[in-house]
């Protein structure tokens, strides 16, 4: 079976590429489809992920990226789409490819109309609101959700749209063609967290959306009753806020703010407890790895994701935006040893859910249904 992608490029290092690649390496490699992934910016740039050599890469040189930048670029967009629509629709005519995936990039609004013979699915790497949640102007939050009502005419017109999480799918509401197939981890790691080290991590970049700065206002009822304990925050982004607060709260010797590591496992591994103090998520991989190393979890309740994965057995959800019950919740944890070993042994075994092998299965299964 021929199978092609659509994305923008391959050489950035986000959660989206780096998926994107894992599965079609594994489409190719393990299960032997035919893969090619179609991109629009890649210029010469090597993906940032190994990919695998039974891959056809096709870059179709539309640059959106050199676009950007410009007073016109709604025009120059418009221009460019007509241009991608018709690159596009050329190459998938000519190669006749049984299924296209989009994952909800420039080609979203006219993919679906392209009369080459294939089946189109949608694919969407965050949540409906995502862009909603993302800014506290009232403004924009309304333009931004009068926008997203209007995908839903388009997101119907596909075989399969494709969410990660049962949350997620429930905002679309009445979409007949909608499934949920989640993200997925590697493997389940030989290491596991022994609990034993007074330490709390959180793992993201420092922005908007990871709410670092309500973690930190909450590690400070953390501190006042267990001064021992240590929270690091592990990622990349523009910190300076996060140390003038944390200055500001006498923290310095209590929160270290860490650089990302291609070694998160040992981070993981040398922790007790896993704290994601998000305002939104689509499906927190992170959460996942956390759980592969044997960590109960703490997480505020934000839409998506941590509803769907997450257990009492090894886990506390969280009114999101609360600090107070937040720094409780942690507090709870860190108090009891016996409970963090139980918690954590239940959440390996849950994290077996989430198996590549096992997500993989699923998305066969779905192209083998659309033959």
């Amino acid at each position: 079976m021929k199978i092609a992608y659509t994305i923008s490029g391959l050489y950035n290092s986000g959660g989206m590429e780096n998926i994107l690649i894992q599965k079609a390496n594994y489409l190719a490699d393990i299960l032997g489809y035919n893969i090619t992934i179609i991109t629009t910016d890649q210029k010469n740039h090597p993906t940032f992920f190994p990919i695998s050599k039974n891959i056809e890469l096709i870059d179709l040189g539309i640059n959106y990226c050199d676009a950007k930048s410009s007073h016109l670029w709604h025009l120059k967009k418009y221009l460019l789409k007509n241009n991608h629509k018709q690159s596009l629709a050329d190459l998938l005519y000519k190669k006749q490819f049984d299924i296209v995936r989009s994952l909800m990039d420039f080609d979203f609004s006219f993919l679906h109309s392209l009369k080459d013979g294939s089946r189109k699915i949608l694919e969407y790497h965050f949540a409906k609101y995502s862009k909603v949640n993302a800014t506290n102007n009232k403004l924009k939050k309304f333009l931004q959700r009068v926008r997203i009502e209007r995908w839903s005419t388009i997101v119907s017109k596909y075989e399969k749209f494709i969410v990660l999480t049962y949350e997620d799918k429930n905002q679309w509401k009445n979409l007949k063609n909608i499934s949920v197939i989640p993200n997925f981890i590697n493997s389940i790691p030989n290491i596991q967290a022994q609990l034993a080290n007074k330490r709390v991590i959180s793992v993201g970049r420092a922005d908007f959306q990871k709410g670092f700065d309500v973690l930190i206002d909450a590690w400070k009822f953390v501190h006042d009753s267990h001064p021992d304990w240590e929270l690091n925050i592990i990622g990349g982004g523009e910190k300076q806020h996060l140390y003038d607060q944390i200055k500001e709260l006498k923290l310095s010797k209590s929160i270290k703010l860490l650089p990302p590591t291609k070694d998160i496992g040992k981070e993981y591994a040398n922790s007790s407890l896993y704290v994601m103090s998000s305002r939104y998520e689509g499906l927190p991989l992170v959460l996942l790895e956390a759980m592969s190393f044997g960590l109960p979890i703490v997480s505020f309740d934000c839409p998506c994701g941590p509803k769907d994965i997450l257990k009492p057995t090894y886990s506390t959800l969280v009114k999101s935006g609360d600090i107070r019950a937040l720094a409780n919740a942690i507090i709870e944890w860190i108090s009891d040893i016996d409970r963090r070993i139980y918690a954590g042994n239940k959440a390996r075994e849950e994290a077996n859910l989430y198996l590549k092998d096992q997500i993989m299965n699923i998305w066969d299964n779905l192209f083998k249904s659309l033959k």
